[in-house]
């Protein structure tokens, strides 16, 4: 099955506001564009992903990126509208669309082509973090509405909106954000992509 992948990445200096403790801010903005970096070069290299979308207001990163995906302005309204207008965007008839948060930066196309193989399966789907709590990917059909509900308790307000949680095994790096300094230990364990190894 083929899959657009959609990616919000907030402007990099509002990022990742909880690692100020372990990083400047200017430490913090580079992270946010590498991590994004890396998460977009892992779904742009997936078999079966056709297009990626970018929603973002982060200028630094859209020049980074112009000309190797479909850049989408930031309309505001958080995470859900900035997902919003990805959706808009990647909508199809005969493609399915996932919307893939942008901090993943230890993801293989290989994890992500293994959660979207299991995603065919479902009209609506996604993947819970590491935490079981939050959610990192979101599924919908060719032609099935998606309703993101991303924010504090994601993973059960997803769940509860008629989505499947797939049962992507722990350890796949699809499930591997980073919000807290622990995380990045953990993303560092499974090796991270070449930008943010670069800032780490």
């Amino acid at each position: 099955m083929r899959w657009v992948v959609v990616v919000p990445v907030k402007p990099a200096a509002d990022g990742k506001t909880r690692l100020a403790g372990v990083l400047s801010a200017t430490g913090r903005e580079r992270l946010v564009r590498a991590m994004a970096l890396d998460t977009i070069a892992a779904a742009v290299a997936t078999p079966g992903v056709v297009r990626v979308v970018v929603v973002t207001a982060d200028a630094t990163l859209r020049t980074l990126l112009e000309g190797s995906v479909d850049l989408v302005d930031e309309p505001g309204g958080g995470l859900n509208g900035a997902v919003r207008a990805g959706i808009d965007r990647a909508a199809s008839d005969t493609d399915g669309v996932a919307i893939l948060l942008g901090d993943l930066p230890a993801l293989r196309p290989d994890d992500l082509e293994d959660a979207l193989s299991m995603a065919s399966a479902h009209e609506r789907a996604f993947v819970a973090d590491a935490d079981a709590t939050g959610t990192t990917l979101l599924t919908a059909l060719p032609g099935v509405t998606l309703d993101p509900r991303f924010g504090p308790g994601s993973a059960a307000a997803h769940e509860l909106g008629g989505h499947v949680r797939l049962a992507v095994v722990a350890t796949s790096t699809v499930r591997r954000d980073v919000d807290v300094p622990h995380d990045l230990v953990e993303v560092a364990r499974l090796g991270v992509g070449p930008a943010t190894r670069d800032v780490l």
